[in-house]
């Protein structure tokens, strides 16, 4: 999610660089760094990166400022390596001549830095970006015989590409070039068009002072941006056509990427930011995940987790997922209770904590009292160098990105994505998760991103069932086995913000009080997608039915006998049961949005609600 600005013309590049940065700074601020060049033969690139907000650059550049006409410049949302100077971006080659900036994760960089250190590579930093210099630098020293000419850096690039996987948006520049090279897969990146001058940003509010002709890159996409024109190939060097955008959206509208609202770009941004949490942990043999973890999956008998809200229903979703595949006994906890009910831990208790912000105050006291009391604690975060991240034994950073929007979205899918990474590597340390099964999660997973964005591409059958029911006062949300508290945070996300009362069950706790107020005039969302318990489900969905009751199933893809049981369905693509989670919740969040979107509610900044809770 970090925030990428490139300029190639007449202007002082380091300007417009900085601009740009201020205006990309809300996605992401642990550190930032400038490079400038002038393509001058045998000059080094001139560089400055400091940990911290934009400002602390700002400073730093005030008292020896760059002067050039191609830049590039980087805000970081720390993922590999901590969030400093040496880890911030560009990185530059060991000659100085060579920059690379990066937004991302390189799946394969661990295989790749071993190789590249065997071959006479010195690393500076601790991220996966600084491959992808060392690597350009092998391929443009193969290309030596096209001397000057650009074709040899774009060669370069693309020779490297051939070589990565993972998800990334890359920019490229050498100070011998007079260009800048880009190449996307997955993560955004758009060229602003000038007059002698082009520029390209990883989101459209950088690119507003100087031009509103923009051409979005699509994944496959690599872009050579010179002064005079851009132009863009595949990665494989067949010309593509990309045709130019104008924007007409106002300063806060771009920030959000054109959408109405930072919540609806949030759960739009799913797809991508669930590839930030899984890709580059999984092992190259199929079976494993790496997490760069101390905790010994043997030297614990027991899982405390313990948060609050939206993070409190990811934690039962992992409380399923370790108890299934470590089997180990699981026991989640309200974080405002925990930290009072003097809990029984010791040191063979993992005490995992959960927050976005690493700042919730319940979350970070419980966090504490599980310390005080000899266990051992893993944090599972959004937010670097936070107080939790400060205290805890093991961090396993989401990766999600700054998360603008009150109601969480893209944050919980991502921590859904953590517990799944920590469930497997606890069950594989442990012996008690089969080759076959492990294979069969870590295949799910690498094509959740996918199903993530077929689901929200059902955007429109949500908003159908939203403009249907958005009169109704109340609503009854079930769910069973690992999709309780998918339930539950679907009644959270519509009570949060469209203020209508919403309650969430266990199917198969309906009969025991619920069933009570079903009637016409209550609408029940039921998770009824396949399932070990799918049959028990739709009989659950008959009692409704036999009561007058309106049933909104979501259903997996295929099911069509679902439909005798339900007055409306919303279909999600199949998944593993063990996976549907992440998948299940976006048709609810959406759900939510539309309903509160047709009752003229602030969705963005929901009454009474903040976004750290930082008070009891």
């Amino acid at each position: 999610m970090c925030g990428i600005v490139g300029y190639v013309g007449g202007r002082e590049a380091a300007e417009v660089i900085l601009d740009g940065l201020a205006r990309l700074e809300y996605r992401g601020y642990d550190s930032a760094g400038i490079v400038v060049a002038d393509a001058a033969p045998g000059a080094r690139l001139d560089a400055v990166k400091r940990a911290g907000k934009l400002d602390a650059l700002r400073s730093a550049l005030q008292g020896s400022p760059l002067s050039g006409h191609l830049g590039l410049g980087h805000t970081r949302w720390a993922t590999h390596g901590r969030p400093n100077d040496a880890n911030a971006h560009p990185h530059l080659s060991e000659d100085a001549r060579l920059a690379v900036i990066h937004n991302g994760i390189i799946e394969n960089y661990l295989e790749l830095k071993d190789r590249l250190q065997a071959g006479g590579h010195h690393f500076a930093s601790e991220t996966d970006t600084e491959v992808l210099v060392h690597l350009i630098e092998d391929h443009y020293q193969a290309a030596a015989e096209l001397g000057r000419a650009r074709e040899r850096l774009v060669r370069a690039v693309r020779g490297a590409l051939t070589e990565v996987r993972g998800a990334f948006a890359l920019v490229v520049a050498h100070a011998d070039h007079d260009v800048i090279v880009a190449a996307r897969a997955t993560s955004p990146l758009v060229i602003g068009l000038g007059e002698g001058e082009n520029l390209l940003a990883s989101d459209v509010p950088a690119l507003l002072p100087y031009t509103r002709e923009v051409v979005f890159l699509e994944d496959g996409d690599l872009a050579v941006l010179s002064r005079d024109g851009v132009e863009v190939t595949g990665f494989d060097g067949a010309p593509r056509r990309r045709d130019a955008t104008t924007i007409d959206w106002d300063a806060e509208a771009a920030e959000k990427g054109g959408f109405d609202h930072y919540m609806l770009k949030e759960i739009y941004e799913q797809p991508v930011v669930l590839q930030n949490t899984l890709f580059g942990r999984f092992a190259g043999n199929g079976l494993d995940v790496r997490l760069e973890l101390e905790l010994d999956p043997r030297a614990i008998d027991r899982v405390v987790v313990t948060a609050a809200g939206t993070a409190f229903y990811a934690g039962q979703v992992g409380e399923v997922l370790i108890e299934r595949l470590a089997r180990l006994p699981v026991e989640v906890e309200v974080a405002s209770e925990f930290r009072y009910r003097r809990p029984v831990v010791d040191e063979r208790t993992l005490c995992v904590v959960v927050s976005q912000s690493g700042e919730t105050i319940d979350t970070l006291e419980a966090l504490r009292e599980a310390r005080r009391r000899g266990a051992r604690t893993l944090a599972i975060l959004n937010v670097k160098g936070s107080s939790i991240s400060r205290e805890v034994d093991d961090v396993l950073y989401i990766h999600a990105g700054p998360e603008i929007g009150v109601a969480s979205t893209k944050a919980y899918t991502a921590m859904l994505a953590a517990f799944e990474l920590l469930a497997l590597y606890l069950g594989r340390g442990r012996g008690t998760l089969p080759d076959a099964l492990a294979a069969e999660l870590l295949q799910g997973l690498r094509e959740l991103p996918q199903q993530v964005q077929e689901a929200i591409d059902r955007r429109a059958s949500v908003a159908e069932v939203a403009e249907r029911f958005k009169e109704r006062r109340d609503y009854l949300f079930l769910g069973r086995g690992v999709n309780v508290p998918t339930a539950f945070e679907g009644a959270l996300k519509l009570k949060e913000i469209s203020y209508i009362h919403a309650e969430a069950y266990a199917t198969g706790e309906m009969k025991h009080g619920p069933i009570a107020l079903i009637d016409r005039s209550m609408p029940v969302v039921a998770v009824a997608t396949a399932s070990e318990l799918y049959d028990k489900t739709v009989s659950n969905l008959q009692e409704v039915r036999a009561r007058e009751g309106t049933v909104i199933a979501l259903a997996s893809d295929g099911d069509d006998g679902i439909r005798r049981h339900a007055d409306e369905v919303l279909y999600v693509p199949a998944v593993h049961e063990l996976l549907s989670p992440i998948v299940n919740v976006v048709p609810l969040q959406l759900l939510a949005y539309e309903t509160a979107l047709r009752l003229g509610r602030d969705v963005d900044r929901p009454r009474n609600l903040a976004k750290s809770v930082t008070v009891e």
